[in-house]
């Protein structure tokens, strides 16, 4: 039976049809073929009471943290910040780019928020300091991915309900990583910039602009935005607040920075970007609550057990079972979505691996990391379209751009996924 979920489920995605509805059809494929423990009535109450949570509030009001942000003009404050220490070096300006995508992540959690509030402003940027357009969507694309991988992450919110592991372990195992993979893909960038060559005298213009504000007046702009992943993290690993708490903050915090102290909108413009929040997550509420549902189905039909003792009876160490974990997430993430993949999985994989030796922290972090490079993969990476849309470059054109980007934090993934210490070494 739990095969039979799996096949209709599947042939459901290969058929378009859309993720949630595919789950709707999995989980009652129970019903269809005369079996128990699925229902029309069943489903509701899964989906409604896997919904009722307070956790999962944190992922609505993340979301809309990162939107009132983006809004406030945020990203560019902190690339000016960054710029002004690394612009002058070779690859400096796309260092940069990174460095702003990377703490950006930290504030808005989300991989296509952090590619649309950084890539809007520094595509025209980088273009008009002489770098190839296509090469800089391809850049913000990829790092984009770092959005859901440094805390706070959505990800990891979603990876944490479904697991049990406690969402504050999971964001400190993301610090080291994120800032591993993030070097890596500057790595490749300065290599670009070193072969490619870059317009000296634009940058060096731009960059006598920036220095002459002065490092006092920059760090005065940059402070409130710098600030907002102390206050939100602080209070979670100090214990003060929880994460959805935090997230709560998060919203008020940026209301806050953005009225008052940026002035970058007024009260009258809030609603638009609660619309704006809500337009995003709202598809993902209804395919979070139908993955709860067919995750409850699933393990009605016993798909944990089965797949645990698959996994311990054809894989004797880790290192195996984590090689072809990070092969199948890989795959994965080109086609489905990181919340539902994330939900659907991670209770079913977690037991196995825990048998064999995995950290439940390290094997979260793994499963965030590989499903993150498929936001910038085709044909469904999502971050893919974000920077098509803000370069005016097709979508696949921007993907060629990308794979150096995406080699530089595969390359960074495997290291992140036979060392656990890069995970732990926080906890």
């Amino acid at each position: 039976m739990a095969l039979w979920i799996f096949v209709v489920f599947m042939v459901a995605l290969i058929f378009a049809v859309p993720i949630a509805m595919s789950m709707v059809l999995g989980a009652l494929t129970p019903l269809f073929l005369g079996g128990t423990g699925s229902s029309i009535q069943q489903l509701i109450a899964n989906s409604f009471s896997g919904s009722d949570s307070t956790p999962i509030l944190a992922v609505p009001l993340f979301i809309l943290g990162g939107v009132l942000m983006a809004e406030g003009g945020i990203s560019k404050r902190l690339f000016s910040f960054f710029a002004y220490f690394v612009g002058n070096f070779t690859g400096g300006l796309p260092c940069a780019v990174i460095l702003t995508c990377l703490f950006y992540g930290a504030i808005s959690g989300s991989g296509p928020a952090t590619t649309a509030a950084v890539g809007s402003m520094t595509i025209p940027f980088l273009v008009e300091m002489g770098y190839d357009k296509t090469w800089a969507a391809g850049m913000i694309a990829t790092s984009g991915g770092l959005g859901v991988i440094i805390p706070p992450s959505i990800p990891f919110v979603l990876y944490s309900l479904a697991t049990g592991v406690s969402t504050g372990a999971l964001f400190l195992g993301g610090v080291l990583p994120g800032i591993a993979i993030g070097l890596g893909m500057m790595a490749y960038a300065v290599y670009y910039c070193r072969k490619k060559g870059e317009d000296k005298e634009k940058i060096g213009k731009k960059m006598k602009e920036l220095r002459d504000k002065g490092l006092f007046k920059l760090f005065k702009e940059s402070f409130w935005a710098l600030l907002s992943p102390v206050i939100v993290l602080g209070g979670i690993y100090s214990g003060y607040v929880t994460p959805t708490e935090a997230a709560c903050i998060s919203v008020f915090y940026s209301l806050f920075v953005s009225l008052v102290i940026y002035k970058s909108f007024t009260v009258k413009e809030i609603v638009p970007f609660l619309a704006k929040a809500v337009k995003t997550y709202a598809p993902l509420c209804f395919v979070l609550a139908f993955a709860i549902a067919f995750g409850r189905v699933l393990a009605l039909a016993k798909a944990p057990a089965i797949i645990e003792g698959f996994i311990l009876d054809n894989f004797t160490t880790s290192f195996t079972v984590l090689t072809g974990v990070v092969i199948v997430f890989l795959l994965l993430g080109m086609v489905m979505d990181t919340g539902p993949a994330i939900v659907i999985l991670a209770p079913i994989l977690l037991p196995a691996v825990q048998a064999l030796g995995v950290h439940p922290v390290h094997f979260g972090v793994i499963m965030v990391c590989c499903l993150s490079i498929g936001l910038a993969t085709p044909p469904f990476g999502l971050d893919l379209f974000v920077a098509g849309t803000l370069s005016d470059t097709p979508p696949m054109t921007v993907a060629k751009k990308a794979i150096p980007f995406i080699i530089a934090f595969g390359i960074v993934l495997f290291v992140i996924t036979y060392v656990p210490w890069l995970s732990l070494a926080l906890l």
